[in-house]
């Protein structure tokens, strides 16, 4: 059996649980891919979105619903190192991947002042939503996980005082007829870590320029609160669940405002009514 049959089998036995039912379930529950969809996974070159490849091929191969998807990777300005890495991983795990340039990072450490990881994030979105468009995409697959969701709704919390969080899919504003999905939405970070070390892989960690150099990575907020999350876990091992599951659970009557784009509405606005 070659190497990446091995990979495709683990995530279908030993972390079905854990993995391939969670993201069957999110593709399910959240409806991330109908009949005719033509998907651009989206592969930066970590653990994730490597997953997130090899979960898309094996739904294509079993799944009940036909779609077409292309796996792409954009070069925002990597080292030959990190490229290389890519296209290795990419190669090993029998991944047909169309790698294409930008100059996202060079933009970004020149424009984006002391900020520029968000910068950089909106440019990779812009070009990568072109790049589906051009070749005739309808949606983009992201790798972002359950641990992505927590923490961003935590980092909202804390940062900029309002409660918000990172959606299972969502349609763009810039690009019509384009849609963002996430279907690992449910997996958890552990398990993906689990999977990589079992089939004794490596990743890129961050290729980022900015973080690889020096303080932004030290300085994130994100981090931040991942150690805060890993903390708390310690303490109580479904606090991770249970920050998820209030999202699902939001209980309108006992809050003090609401925000519907971009109109507030206070709880004071009915407060009086049927008394």
């Amino acid at each position: 059996m070659e190497k990446y049959q091995e990979v495709e089998r683990s995530i279908i036995t030993k972390f079905r649980k854990e993995i391939y039912s969670k993201f069957t379930k999110a593709v399910k529950d959240y409806k991330l891919i109908q009949e005719n969809d033509k998907i651009m996974v989206c592969i930066s070159g970590g653990k994730d979105s490597f997953l997130l490849a090899k979960c898309i091929e094996e739904l294509q191969r079993h799944g009940k619903v036909n779609f077409d998807a292309i796996y792409v990777s954009m070069n925002p300005g990597y080292s030959k190192e990190n490229l290389d890495m890519i296209k290795k991983n990419a190669k090993d795990l029998n991944i047909d991947i169309d790698i294409f340039e930008s100059d996202v990072f060079d933009v970004s450490n020149k424009l984006g002042n002391d900020k520029p990881c968000y910068l950089c994030a909106r440019m990779r979105r812009g070009f990568l939503y072109d790049y589906a468009k051009k070749n005739g995409c309808n949606k983009i697959a992201l790798g972002h996980h359950f641990d992505d969701v927590i923490e961003t709704t935590l980092i909202s919390m804390f940062y900029a005082g309002e409660l918000k969080t990172m959606l299972p899919k969502l349609h763009s504003t810039n690009f019509e007829g384009m849609e963002l999905i996430r279907p690992l939405y449910l997996v958890k970070e552990v398990d993906i870590i689990s999977w990589m070390k079992y089939n004794k892989l490596t990743f890129l960690n961050c290729a980022c320029k900015f973080t690889e150099n020096n303080k932004f990575e030290n300085n994130s907020k994100r981090k931040e609160v991942k150690e805060l999350i890993n903390n708390l876990r310690k303490i109580d091992s479904n606090i991770d669940q249970n920050i998820f599951n209030s999202l699902d659970n939001i209980n309108l009557n006992c809050v003090l405002g609401t925000k519907i784009d971009g109109n507030y509405k206070s709880f004071l606005d009915d407060y009086d009514e049927g008394r």
